[in-house]
């Protein structure tokens, strides 16, 4: 088994709906975001996925949420733009691109902060 791991970072507001807390109240983060592919077997030139297009992929999703507020774009409009529901909505718009080059999304882990993280996995029948 062979995986390829590429980082992102961008940054973005929000205000966690429902939170008894400070982060009831808009505040921002310097977001971190990874996300690791698997797979059997190399291609023809000795790579499992390409960094540049797996990079390009996250890229074109995480530039739709920088520098923004999150509760006003779907669907955080509709759930609540914690950590664990922005590694679910990267994976969920992942899985199929990586999927469609016979690989498997292993896992999407999203940074607040240096020291608190959530990570998705999909499940081996891919429900979620």
């Amino acid at each position: 088994m062979f995986e390829v791991t590429v980082e992102y970072t961008f940054a973005s507001g929000h205000a966690l709906r429902g939170y008894k807390g400070k982060c009831e109240n808009v505040h921002g983060h310097n977001y971190k975001l990874q996300v690791t592919v698997e797979g059997e077997r190399l291609n023809s030139i000795g790579l499992l996925m390409d960094f540049v297009e797996l990079r390009a992929a996250i890229r074109s999703l995480a530039e739709r949420l920088d520098h923004r507020f999150l509760n006003d774009l779907a669907p955080f409009d509709r759930i609540n733009p914690s950590a664990e529901n922005l590694a679910l909505y990267f994976g969920q718009e992942l899985e199929g691109k990586i999927a469609a080059q016979g690989l498997r999304l292993q896992a999407v882990k999203v940074w607040e902060s240096d020291t608190t993280s959530a990570t998705y996995r999909p499940d081996a029948a891919g429900a979620r």
